[in-house]
């Protein structure tokens, strides 16, 4: 179908803010959009948003006269090729499934004898709860075309099946459900381009790893985290399921990301090891190398004799080595090399001695670690590139964009 004509139902959850992305993707393939939003979707995304992204006019209610005389909500649920509920949430599928018609949305629903399609977003209890099972069972027998909702971190904070599939995924259900690939002439659409590593999980580490001298003193190291936190965020923004282990920070959960929060370099190796497995491991926590063999109990204390208690220092576990040696080390493993001289050679050793596939050096003589900006080298069997100093996120970007091409 070389125009189609898609009457998109915007329900409310979070996820609204997707079908904008939908709107254009529609639009840049010569597609026209009419969009209804629903109460709960105007507190997400505006009306005023999706007339300027489709160019048409918005339907918000079964009661504005101007709207019934000019386009009745029966043409409208007719005109189109196919509906597309946008997200579907939970509330609005068990209409869907009831029948009820309370608002536009839902009446036009009942109303439509064109093919719907229906993408759910909801929490992952909400999901997997009995009732909704049902009511997709019975959109399912009712012709309902109803998309698998896709796996990961949500904005409530856990982890499941229930987020709304990436608008390109709902985009090429889209093109199948029509009959016809709309996009022939824009190949560029048919994948995720900008999203390469859709489908991939990215294991990342990041800030410093703290190791308790007393329960008020510890070894620590200067790490910010902003490094790591920056490749998590970018890994996220290219379609990455992302887990982010990260030690003690004081930072924002990037967009997307699952963040699993630790303290000791112990505390990492077990969270990395059960975030396995992985397509892609970006090791880039400042791991302490060293920890007191026996924490004290209570605070050390100067008993005014001059004395300096001894602290007796034990190895923590090496976490990049450990995963280069893993039943489940990730396809590609990448680690990074904090130096203050040399850099180069030393992650050339350490590549060779951690069993990586990339090391990624800087030299942090300067105010590197906690700064904005980072010149970094990688360092591979290959060789080495080295990339000017810039900001930690453009860093992160490279490195990603690097990443992608690497799988």
């Amino acid at each position: 179908m070389a125009s189609p004509k898609i009457l998109l139902i915007v329900g409310g959850g979070i996820a609204a803010y997707k079908a904008c992305e939908l709107v254009r993707l529609v639009k840049k393939a010569g597609g026209e959009v009419t969009c209804v939003l629903t109460e709960g979707g105007s507190h997400f995304v505006t009306a005023m948003t999706l007339a300027a992204l489709s160019e048409n006019p918005v339907h918000t209610t079964l009661w504005d006269l101007k709207n019934e005389v000019e386009m009745g909500h029966i043409q409208l649920s007719r005109q189109a090729d196919l509906v597309v509920v946008c997200p579907a949430t939970a509330d609005l599928m068990a209409k869907m499934a009831a029948g009820i018609a309370d608002d536009l949305a839902s009446t036009l629903l009942l109303a439509t004898n064109k093919p719907v399609l229906a993408v759910p977003a909801m929490n992952v209890r909400m999901w997997q709860h009995a009732a909704t099972i049902r009511n997709v069972a019975t959109l399912h027998a009712s012709g309902v075309t109803v998309m698998e909702p896709d796996e990961g971190a949500m904005a409530c904070g856990e982890y499941g099946p229930g987020r709304l599939p990436e608008p390109e995924a709902v985009w090429a259900q889209i093109r199948t459900m029509l009959g016809g690939d709309p996009l022939a002439a824009q190949p560029d659409f048919a994948t995720p381009a900008h999203r390469p590593l859709f489908g991939k999980h990215v294991l990342v580490t990041a800030g410093p790893t703290h190791e308790p001298i007393d329960p008020v003193r510890y070894i620590a190291n200067r790490s910010s985290g902003r490094q790591g936190f920056a490749i998590a965020e970018a890994a996220a923004e290219a379609g990455a399921r992302v887990t982010l282990v990260a030690g003690p920070v004081n930072l924002p959960t990037p967009p997307g990301v699952e963040r699993i929060d630790v303290e000791t370099a112990r505390e990492m190796a077990a969270a990395v090891e059960a975030a396995l497995p992985a397509d892609v491991a970006v090791m880039v926590a400042a791991v302490a190398d060293w920890r007191v063999a026996e924490e004290v109990g209570q605070k050390l204390k100067k008993d005014g004799s001059g004395k300096i208690p001894p602290l007796s220092l034990t190895e923590n576990p090496d976490i990049l080595a450990g995963l280069a040696k893993s039943a489940q080390r990730p396809g590609l493993l990448i680690g990074f090399a904090a130096e203050t001289h040399d850099v180069v050679a030393h992650a050339q050793a350490k590549l060779a001695r951690k069993g990586a596939d990339w090391i990624v050096a800087n030299d942090v003589s300067g105010d590197v670690m906690g700064g904005a900006v980072n010149a970094v080298h990688i360092v591979t069997a290959a060789g080495v590139e080295s990339l000017p100093e810039m900001a930690k996120g453009d860093v992160a970007r490279e490195l990603v964009e690097r990443i992608a091409n690497a799988l």
